[in-house]
């Protein structure tokens, strides 16, 4: 098997168990990255947004519909620029993440299981290395 092909099976199969455990809470998995990216990021455009969350300019307009719609983001004025927007978690949007925390984090210890802090360590720093690797 190659290991790109590994690589995808595994994103594939985290994909599949994080919208099983956020489906109960009314959102996708790329909502919840779009909201993370958003806590982690203040203040985002939304092209800057769609970089974080990995989805398309059209895929982050429907999110961020449906984010603002239903209280969890709220769009901000850019105090640089009178043109842009910035977007950011609102109160619910942070509840919201506060409620995932605990089945999200517990699919990442059933993945990371099997190693030691040691080998996630390696594992983490080889993760990164590949993405600068291939990243333009």
């Amino acid at each position: 098997m190659s290991f790109l092909y590994l690589l995808k099976r595994v994103e594939l199969a985290a994909k599949k168990r994080l919208e099983e455990v956020l489906e109960p809470y009314g959102i996708t998995a790329a909502q919840y990255a779009a909201l993370t990216s958003l806590e982690r990021h203040p203040g985002l455009t939304a092209a800057a947004l769609a970089r974080h969350s990995f989805v398309t300019a059209q895929t982050t307009a429907q999110l961020v519909r449906g984010l603002e719609s239903r209280g969890l983001i709220a769009r901000e004025p850019d105090p640089k620029s009178k043109r842009q927007v910035l977007l950011a978690l609102a109160p619910a949007g942070l509840a919201l993440l506060d409620e995932t925390r605990a089945p999200v984090q517990a699919i990442e210890r059933r993945m990371t299981a099997g190693i030691d802090a040691e080998q996630l360590a390696h594992a983490r720093s080889a993760l990164e290395s590949f993405r600068v690797a291939v990243e333009p």
